[in-house]
């Protein structure tokens, strides 16, 4: 087991570096006139900055560090989680992404709202806000901690999560969103550039040899279509639970969908979703393959999450540690920056502008202010609390595979179909999340029948389809805005503005480009 010492040097860059992105951070407050401009940054945010913040988000700390130890422990099968969200973003830019920003919708729930009724704007909010703070944001903090103390063992957990939250949401209570994008886009140049340099030093110690990766791998470890029964990722759960636990995370959840929304206009956010999906490719080689090849090296490691950290601090010379270090704290701080400001938009947004109206623009900048510093200090909070769950951590997913779905299934119909009622999205979340809960709390928690959980993400997906379809047999279908639901008509409003552009600008083409390429990517790896 390798010696984690960090090195005064170390800390010192690193230290720099945190100094900066908060330096960065508050200067972007100044100009800060009303909640829109500090949750939406103006609506003028350009595509590499829309890109590569979408990128920062999805690539927490425990990500961080987690895809280094699946890769250690099972092999490459976890890739299917970034190369299915590829597809999907590339599938969210071409077709979803043009109606939530044409909609001038400031949060998921308000344009829920205008496709079906306030009831279920109301509904989704709540539970936007719930999953957020107790699940998101509160199980990096706690995942996060963990992971730190492998470096700082004196330190308490409860001194670590403070520190996490402070950094993570010290410059998004005064900067707001601009803060967020711009700070997590430097956040994520540095996260691409570490994990760059140590797949380099790993391949090398190989002897620079693709077969010795390939030798490398657990047994059936060098394939992402795993066997239909297996525990961690049998390839049925690709399409029975990946690709949708991608649409809900890249399409409906308003952490993520709120940097398009921030965008300058429509190409913006296409060639933004565009470029965060082609990033989402190269994980396997910055991220999974060096934990892989890393069993070479350390192959009795006690636990496989502790790869990368033994990779940094056996190979890497110091200064360069310090460097992925900064690393690190960046993947922390970029997850929590985000769900702040997402969670403390909706709450605004969506619970007290309706009923506040009168109140001025700088009084609800104070108060979405005091929110995203509350919400800060609630996950902080909750999140020591969640060691005493036990493994509780390990199943944040195959929880979000079981509440999630409903959401999936209301803004997809509503997007594609005319025919769901508007009262449906009400009935769909509040009888789907109820029971989404109850098949987690059997399956998952209880594991009173062993059903892998990507398995019962698909059951769960067939369950709310059969819901909403019940609930819409027995309504008319309502009249709706062309703004809210896809039709050929607007397939070909789309093409006549398109052919304006570029070939090389035209997000069509691009998309096709990516999506071949990926698919190809990812043959080869079956």
């Amino acid at each position: 087991m390798p010696e984690f010492e960090v090195s005064a040097i170390d800390l010192a860059i690193a230290g720099t570096y945190v100094i900066a992105v908060l330096a960065v951070g508050l200067w972007l407050s100044r100009g800060q006139k009303d909640s829109e401009s500090y949750f939406l940054g103006g609506r003028g945010a350009i595509w590499p900055v829309i890109g590569i913040s979408l990128m920062s988000a999805n690539l927490s700390g425990t990500s961080f560090v987690g895809l280094a130890g699946a890769g250690y422990g099972d092999g490459i099968a976890v890739w299917n989680y970034e190369w299915m969200g590829t597809l999907v973003l590339i599938f969210f830019a071409l077709f979803i992404l043009p109606f939530y920003l044409r909609s001038k919708a400031n949060t998921m729930p308000e344009f829920l709202e205008q496709r079906y009724d306030r009831r279920a704007r109301r509904v989704f909010a709540g539970f936007s806000i719930f999953i957020a703070i107790f699940i998101d944001s509160a199980g990096a903090l706690f995942a996060g901690a963990l992971t730190m103390q492998l470096l700082f063992p004196d330190v308490p957990l409860w001194s670590l999560i403070a520190a996490i939250a402070a950094l993570g949401g010290g410059y998004v209570i005064f900067g707001g969103l601009k803060a967020v994008m711009v700070t997590d886009t430097i956040q994520g140049v540095l996260l691409l550039l570490v994990g760059t340099i140590i797949f380099v030093m790993v391949f090398m110690e190989l002897g620079s040899s693709w077969a010795a990766v390939r030798d490398a791998a657990p047994e059936g470890g060098f394939t992402i279509a795993k066997p239909a029964d297996d525990d961690f990722l049998p390839w049925p759960g690709i399409f029975t639970g990946v690709i949708w636990l991608s649409f809900y995370y890249w399409t409906t959840n308003h952490v993520v969908v709120q940097k398009v929304l921030a965008a300058k206009d429509v190409n913006h956010g296409r060639w933004g979703a565009l470029l965060a999906a082609s990033l989402q490719v190269p994980f396997l080689f910055i991220l999974i393959l060096p934990g892989l090849m890393g069993r070479e090296l350390f192959p009795d490691l006690q636990e496989q999450d502790h790869i990368w950290p033994a990779l940094v601090f056996e190979l890497l010379p110091v200064g360069l540690r310090g460097l992925a270090l900064a690393a690190l704290v960046a993947a922390l701080m970029s997850t929590i920056d985000s769900v702040l400001n997402g969670s403390a938009s909706i709450a605004v947004n969506d619970f007290i502008k309706p009923h506040k109206k009168d109140w001025s623009d700088k009084r609800m900048l104070l108060v979405s202010r005091l929110l995203v510093g509350g919400f800060m200090v609630a996950a902080a909070l909750w999140a020591p609390i969640i060691g005493s769950f036990g493994g509780i951590v390990e199943y944040f997913q195959s929880f979000l595979g079981y509440v999630t779905m409903p959401v999936v299934v209301v803004f997809l119909a509503g997007l594609f179909s005319s025919r769901p009622p508007r009262h449906a999205a009400f009935w769909k979340l509040s009888i789907g999340i109820p029971v989404g809960l109850a098949g987690f709390a059997v399956f998952e928690f209880a594991q009173l029948f062993d059903l892998q959980f990507l398995y019962g993400t698909g059951l769960m997906l067939l369950l709310s389809l059969a819901i909403l379809v019940g609930v819409t047999v027995q309504s008319e279908a309502p009249e709706l805005k062309a703004e809210t639901t896809f039709s050929k008509q607007t397939w070909e409003d789309e093409t006549r503005e398109l052919s304006q552009l570029p070939l090389w600008q035209n997000p069509r083409l691009l998309g096709l480009v990516l999506a071949i390429c990926t698919l190809a990517i990812a043959v080869m790896f079956i």
